[in-house]
């Protein structure tokens, strides 16, 4: 694809054309739409740039995957709670991408060059970022939405922690239907980034696939994992809605029945 300005017109057209759906539709991310195309402009042409300088020096590559992880972790926590308990995102994310990068990186798979870290940690890092993001609002929202059943399950004796992923697990599992449903269709509905960039880089089809596999399963582990420990920290507390005064309420009542049955 030529980078002319043919290319600039066509993305100025398809982000109004976005942005007029959403405004005439009544969609209600307008702006949202306006400034996501605008930002991202600007953040890739500074972040072309600065990668252009890392992409030489293995510290300064290192730097970048972590400034990279702390936006993650940003972005997924404050998306999550306004609150003190966004940077306990932080957990899942890591969990879930550090073993699978330096699994690659101690067994030769991935060399240690910028031009082959920063894409696939980028990959890895985006995985976990939705999924933590995904299952923690369904976890909360569930959690929001049955907190009658939530007290009903502490009445009867249950842990908060038991009785909270009893009630959000099944729903903050569905984060992983979108990596579940990329893995199933790939080849046949869509041909992911990895693959394409490969073969326009000369790589042969079959090597192509067979790294496009590969990432496709690392997501799954990771996002799994992701998804699991966010659960765990919300159904702990860890990571809480804007409702700290129903969770107040929900844990005195469960205390005061505790103590009810106590003899």
């Amino acid at each position: 694809m030529p980078v002319n300005a043919f290319l600039a017109v066509a993305m100025a057209v398809l982000l109004a054309a976005a942005v007029a759906v959403c405004h005439f539709g009544r969609l209600g991310h307008t702006r949202a739409v306006l400034r996501a195309g605008l930002r991202a402009a600007v953040q890739l042409a500074v972040v072309s740039l600065i990668i252009g300088v890392v992409v030489t020096s293995v510290p300064l590559v290192a730097v970048f995957v972590v400034v990279m992880y702390a936006v993650a972790v940003r972005t997924s926590g404050r998306r999550l709670t306004e609150g003190r308990s966004w940077w306990w995102t932080a957990a899942p994310i890591a969990a879930g991408v550090a073993p699978v990068l330096t699994m690659l990186l101690v067994t030769g798979l991935l060399p240690p060059k910028g031009v082959s870290v920063i894409p696939v940690a980028g990959i890895l890092i985006g995985g976990a970022l939705t999924a933590t993001y995904l299952s923690g609002r369904r976890a909360l929202d569930e959690l929001a939405q049955r907190h009658g059943e939530v007290e009903a399950a502490l009445s009867l004796g249950m842990l908060d922690r038991d009785a909270r992923l009893l009630i959000a697990r099944d729903k903050a599992a569905t984060a992983l239907v979108p990596a579940i449903d990329q893995t199933r269709t790939v080849g046949l509905v869509t041909l992911p980034g990895a693959f394409v960039g490969m073969m326009l880089g000369g790589a042969s089809p079959f090597a192509a696939g067979a790294v496009q596999l590969f990432v496709l399963i690392a997501l799954l582990a990771i996002e799994a994992v992701a998804t699991l420990l966010t659960l765990e920290l919300v159904a702990r507390g860890a990571i809480t809605d804007q409702e700290p005064a129903a969770s107040r309420t929900i844990r005195l009542r469960a205390m005061t029945a505790r103590r009810s049955r106590a003899p």
